[in-house]
């Protein structure tokens, strides 16, 4: 078991992008709580599997209950981890939850809920992790993204995309009050990966069947019309690894020098081209009201 490595925290890490960004950290020398909800019920085999991994591979992979709409479960988990370690190096803000149908159908309620899984979960875990970090004056927050919050949207997704959106800006704004104590921040931003990730599988459903049939009348199987482009857009061999290995990547960098977005975006939706004019229209306002030293961190 490496003792030498990063200390980091992964939410939602059950499985697809979490599940696999915990096995190549851990493979890298990194302690890694991989963050999860249900340890004891439903994702008992995740655990499991986890544990089976470490064991087989001699690596530090630890599974930890870490239910992200929770903020009791989020401090003890968070406190554990301080507990343990002293500190916690790494925070990646992985947890979410895809639906998909017209946006009319989903309920305020649904849209709620959306927002506090792929939203609210981060400022939980920020409010918990963030004291430590900051107090020793170093720490990276790594959040997964999405090219829908700046690329080519299609229909069905919106409540989906709506959170993301809401979930980058709020990376974008903490990047510069963390610059200040050390704390780095990178945006990674994969497209759409039709397999090796269970977003669409286990997407949610409107509630409000009635109107969800009458946009059917209109919008016939469109859902599997995108699912197969999107499918056919990506080249031979996009694997949602891609995206885990670019996570371990960004770890590894030396503080100071890791990148605040990055994209990794088979079909190329044009996420990639609209986030380089805005985060250079945002380096240089703030520079132009005298805040240039907030796009980097205090070092």
């Amino acid at each position: 078991m490496s003792t030498t490595g990063n200390v980091v925290v992964i939410t939602g890490a059950s499985s697809g992008f979490g599940a696999l960004t915990a096995r190549v950290l851990a493979d890298a020398g990194h302690t890694v709580y991989a963050g999860m909800r249900q340890t004891t019920g439903r994702n008992a085999p995740q655990v499991q599997a986890a544990a089976d991994y470490a064991h087989e591979h001699k690596v530090d992979l630890r599974s930890i209950e870490l239910d992200v709409n929770s903020q009791d479960s989020v401090d003890t988990a968070i406190a554990r981890i301080e507990a343990e370690h002293g500190r916690i190096d790494v925070l990646i803000h992985n947890a979410g939850h895809m639906v998909t149908g017209p946006a009319e159908a989903f309920t305020p309620d649904q849209l709620a809920e959306l927002y506090n899984v792929n939203v609210l979960s981060t400022q939980r875990v920020n409010r918990a992790a963030l004291p430590g970090m900051r107090g020793r004056g170093q720490g990276l927050v790594l959040w997964v993204s999405s090219t829908s919050v700046k690329g080519g949207t299609p229909p069905y997704l919106a409540p989906y995309f709506a959170a993301k959106a809401g979930m980058d800006s709020l990376a974008v704004s903490y990047a510069g009050e963390l610059a200040r104590w050390g704390v780095e921040t990178s945006i990674v931003v994969p497209g759409s990966f039709t397999s090796g990730t269970n977003h669409f599988a286990h997407s949610g459903r409107p509630d409000d069947t009635t109107v969800e049939a009458e946009y059917e009348t209109r919008y016939a199987g469109l859902m599997d019309q995108v699912a197969a482009k999107l499918a056919a857009l990506a080249p031979e061999g996009a694997s949602a690894s891609l995206v885990s290995d670019e996570i371990a990547r960004i770890v590894a960098l030396p503080a100071g020098e890791r990148p605040f977005r990055v994209h990794i975006d088979p079909a190329d939706d044009g996420s990639e081209e609209v986030s380089e004019v805005a985060d250079r229209i945002r380096r240089e306002f703030l520079t132009r009201i005298d805040l240039a030293d907030l796009l980097t961190v205090q070092r």
